[in-house]
């Protein structure tokens, strides 16, 4: 059911852009953020050792094309969650870059051989301990990114002004201590 005079369209729009984090969920954007677009840049700026280079020796397919794309995804992406814009959708390619990432890069060091088409990464032990410790930022990123997707980016964003903008109200500000103490 739509509120009066709201269209689908904003409803659907005002839904993408709520928020539960807390106004703390800043820090996880930052990281979240940062990571992905320096990453993306490197990819273009090392393609050979972080691009489509590096794509050919994993074994993904078609890495003169999918180096670049995936560098524009991820500073694209990257830049809208620093920016706290659209930030539950633009999670989204994030979790899914990771997940490609892990399956590609850290299963075969968890196997110890690669698989489908990817390469087994030379790295001085296979296993459980080593593909943790070889998936640390790859498993700080997913988790970063599902809990921007499930909480949004909280008060300290652009989706929180565009939301109350859409909605009238002045924008939520974050709680601050002893904020209660004040009535």
């Amino acid at each position: 059911m739509t509120r009066a005079g709201a269209s689908p369209l904003s409803q659907l729009l005002r839904k993408a852009l709520d928020s539960r984090a807390p106004p703390a969920a800043v820090l996880i954007r930052l990281a979240v953020g940062l990571v992905f677009t320096s990453e993306g840049i490197q990819k273009f700026l090392y393609p050979a050792s972080l691009g489509a280079g590096r794509f050919a020796k994993i074994g993904i397919p078609a890495p003169e094309v999918m180096g670049p794309f995936v560098g524009v995804v991820e500073i694209v992406f990257g830049a809208l969650v620093l920016a706290g814009l659209f930030t539950r959708l633009a999670a989204l390619p994030l979790i899914v870059n990771m997940l490609v990432a892990l399956l590609s890069t850290k299963v075969p060091i968890l196997l110890g051989h690669g698989y489908w088409s990817f390469a087994a990464p030379s790295v001085p032990r296979h296993g459980i301990w080593s593909m943790l410790h070889e998936a640390r930022t790859d498993l700080s990123m997913l988790l970063g990114g599902l809990f921007l997707l499930l909480a949004g980016a909280g008060p300290w964003s652009l989706d929180a002004r565009i939301r109350a903008r859409l909605s009238g109200a002045a924008p939520a500000r974050p709680d601050t201590p002893g904020e209660e103490d004040r009535s």
